[in-house]
């Protein structure tokens, strides 16, 4: 199947001003902004804490790629188009992310910029996974295995539907463009449900009810975490009191995102980057962190970095969000998106 497939371009101008703003990507990095010897560890520290990612033999002196990614409340919509060499990726030793993944390999044909559409495939963050690209660009749906549709422990494609979606995914991409930012809550529902209708469950009943169960736990437990955060004694002990589980039950449940400690300190220190960005907030940095219970400013700075890819200072002085695009080997620019949308619909619930 040919497709002509090259990235996004701004539609003709229109007046659609009533529609809402148009649809911005959430994530654009290119590796053009790093030396070329360096661009490669560029590259694989887009998908930090996702996959790993190793080059081929043939180690060529540059790397030019690029990576887009859009928002649909739930769901993730990535594109990469990489250069002509291959690489390979593989799941990781110890996943922290857990998110089902529908991929589309976009191989280039002779005449560039129209793409042989490869087979769809579909996978898991969280499970053992491997692939290889040689002379292909990429399209992926994200969503997170928490959604009430895939919530199952293994779901697997209906064969009949299997063109259907890939038709569906190119038709999005191609429709960017056009999209506004009112459009996002009605793709988000009309494409979660069509997935429901493409997927066939696990036969085991026990295990879809189980992660029924513990979906409504985790919400609970979002909801006691974001009313205490500022509570210095918020740890997972009060929060197993409030809710009534134990410690071991609220780790497994957190576990695909990276614990509940770790869920609790990246809340506080989102907390911190947004009085940050802030501009009439002038307090001094170490009394923001202080608020939020990170009382090191050493401790704190390393943390922050390593989660926004910047140090606090520069997100003062920048605005976060304009200087995480910049070239940083600790950004996990693309599991911040998937993590965030992970819980989107949880703290909706809890206002």
């Amino acid at each position: 199947m040919l497709f002509d497939l090259a990235p996004p371009a701004a539609p003709p101008p229109a007046d659609r001003s009533h529609e809402g703003e148009r649809l911005q990507c959430s994530i654009e990095l290119n590796t053009s902004s790093a030396p070329p010897a360096e661009q490669f560890d560029f590259f694989r520290s887009w998908y930090a804490g996702l996959a790993e990612i190793s080059p081929s033999p043939n180690v060529l002196p540059s790397f030019s790629a690029r990576q887009m990614a859009w928002s649909f409340g739930r769901l993730t919509l990535t594109y990469l188009s990489a250069p002509e060499v291959s690489f390979a990726w593989r799941s990781l030793k110890n996943p922290t992310m857990d998110s089902w993944c529908l991929h589309l390999a976009l191989p280039r044909s002779p005449q560039r910029g129209s793409k042989t559409v490869g087979k769809l495939s579909l996978f898991s963050l969280a499970d053992q996974f491997w692939g290889f690209s040689e002379k292909c660009d990429h399209l992926a749906l994200c969503m997170p295995r928490n959604l009430r549709s895939v919530q199952p422990s293994r779901i697997a494609l209906r064969e009949e539907a299997k063109q259907f979606l890939t038709d569906y995914m190119l038709l999005l991409f191609r429709s960017l463009p056009s999209l506004r930012s009112t459009d996002v809550t009605q793709i988000d529902v009309a494409t979660t449900n069509l997935l429901a209708a493409c997927l066939v469950p696990s036969p085991d009943h026990a295990v879809e009810a189980q992660r029924h169960v513990e979906i409504t736990i985790m919400s609970r437990a979002c909801r006691i975490i974001e009313e205490h955060l500022a509570n210095p004694a918020l740890t997972p002990s009060l929060i197993c009191r409030e809710i009534g589980v134990s410690r071991s039950r609220l780790y497994r449940i957190f576990e695909p995102v990276g614990g509940v400690s770790a869920y609790i300190r990246r809340e506080r220190l989102r907390k911190t980057r947004d009085a940050l960005e802030n501009g009439s907030d002038n307090r001094p940095i170490f009394i923001i962190a202080g608020q939020w219970g990170f009382w090191d400013p050493s401790a704190y700075s390393r943390m922050f970095k390593k989660e926004f890819g910047v140090s606090p200072s520069d997100a003062r002085a920048h605005g976060t969000r304009s200087v995480v695009s910049e070239r940083s080997n600790d950004a996990a620019t693309l599991r911040d998106l998937l993590f965030s949308n992970y819980f989107s619909p949880i703290r909706r619930q809890s206002r």
